[in-house]
């Protein structure tokens, strides 16, 4: 299948010398959930801003549903809905008003049936005849949320949407996510909160330092690099780890009360076993053990702690 969006050795340096991209590679699926991670100032929204438009390409090339983004610019940005990490709102419109305006920016004919599920889906219809000044900063985040989906696009980008918002506001959104991908709508999402993406996300890339680190599918991601910790606290404490256990990758804690053993989840079970019984052939006993995974903020922080 096609990707929805493909973009092909995108680099762009601004007029100050700083280059935010270096030769960007990246396909994005049509109807996937795609989680953008990266520290800031790494080039995520660069990289949307030059998708979405708003912020012109250096070298290299980008194609949104087949249209190239400056050849047919027209046709490659109806595509697409952004909400921008920044609250910009006209003040003094109403809420229905300038939802309604934003559809009939995009050529779109009035459709109030839609325009009015959108607002009730984001809890706004009580607010609809509402001015923008009056609303609070998560009821003016769910406005840009609705300005986004006003023309009924393919793809939505969603840059750090919950930063500073409600635990409301961000159960709603993901609700929201989860409907329009079971529409068939693409979205692309930048965040901080990394176990978002670990819930939301059908693939994750990383970005870092205007390189793509990696892109792979979460579940592939989290069995290739997550692995998983078994801690062992100990009846007695060890001054070292016995030779007879040195086939073993075990780490043992600074006041030797404890044994960690990494491993990977799949085929572990005969391993355990073994060390467990390898243990109690030494005379090692246990009081306690609990098992831990690594979390895909673990494995975000290594990859970009890796990159030069």
């Amino acid at each position: 299948m096609q990707p929805i969006i493909s973009v092909s050795g995108l680099s762009k340096t601004y007029a100050t010398g700083f280059q935010a991209l270096k030769r960007v590679d990246l396909e994005i699926r049509r109807g996937e959930i795609f989680a953008l991670l990266g520290p800031n100032g790494a080039g995520k929204t660069t990289l949307i801003s030059i998708i979405c438009g708003i912020v012109n390409p250096g070298e290299g090339q980008v194609k949104v549903g087949g249209h190239d983004i400056v050849a047919d610019y027209r046709a490659a940005r109806a595509l697409i809905g952004l909400v921008p990490q920044e609250l910009t709102t006209d003040a003094f419109e109403t809420v229905w008003a300038t939802v309604s305006f934003s559809r009939g920016l995009f050529g779109k004919p009035a459709n109030p049936a839609y325009i009015e599920q959108l607002l009730k889906d984001l809890s706004l219809w009580n607010k609809k005849d509402s001015k923008l000044l009056t609303l609070s900063g998560g009821m003016k985040r769910r406005v840009l949320i609705a300005k986004a989906l006003s023309h009924e696009p393919q793809i939505l980008f969603l840059d750090e949407p919950t930063a500073g918002v409600d635990v409301e506001l961000r159960r709603d959104m993901w609700q929201l996510v989860r409907k329009l991908r079971a529409g068939g709508v693409t979205v692309i999402l930048t965040t901080h909160y990394i176990e978002e993406a670990e819930e939301m996300a059908d693939r994750i890339g990383v970005i870092s330092k205007g390189e793509i680190v990696l892109v792979e599918d979460k579940a592939a991601l989290m069995r290739k690099l997550g692995g998983k910790e078994l801690t062992l606290q100990l009846q007695a404490p060890l001054a070292a780890i016995p030779p007879a256990l040195a086939r073993y990758p075990l780490a043992l804690s600074a006041d030797g009360t404890a044994l960690t053993y990494r491993y990977d989840a799949d085929g572990a079970d005969n391993a355990i076993v073994g060390l467990l019984q390898d243990l109690d052939d030494a005379g090692i006993g246990f009081a306690d053990l609990h098992t831990t995974q690594r979390s895909l903020e673990d494995i975000f922080v290594s990859l970009v702690a890796d990159k030069p």
